[in-house]
């Protein structure tokens, strides 16, 4: 088990950063999680806040998780995630373990 610290509590987490179970979110939780960590509030986040979110949901390398995020997020190319794209980095954050319920 691996406590993550972040922005909204303290978190056990079993999953992703090498555990065998999947953290459980809902598609809403795993949205606000993400959206916690705007930190300029202007619903964009950058890589380094995707870093960031990935990080406290932990993941082994963040910042390949938050370069991969946009890769399969970005669809206009400004190298952000709006809030119209960011159903397809939850998409992304579900295939690595991070369930949906």
């Amino acid at each position: 088990m691996t406590v993550v610290n972040g922005p909204m509590h303290s978190t056990v987490v079993n999953g992703p950063r090498g555990a065998t179970r999947s953290v459980n979110f809902t598609e809403e939780q795993l949205k606000k999680i993400f959206m916690e960590f705007d930190e300029n509030r202007d619903n964009l986040l950058s890589k380094d806040e995707i870093k960031k979110a990935f990080n406290y949901l932990g993941a082994m390398i963040p910042e390949f998780r938050a370069i991969r995020g946009i890769k399969k997020a970005d669809t206009n190319g400004d190298g952000m995630v709006d809030l119209s794209e960011l159903n397809d980095l939850i998409s992304y954050a579900f295939k690595l373990g991070y369930s949906v319920k």
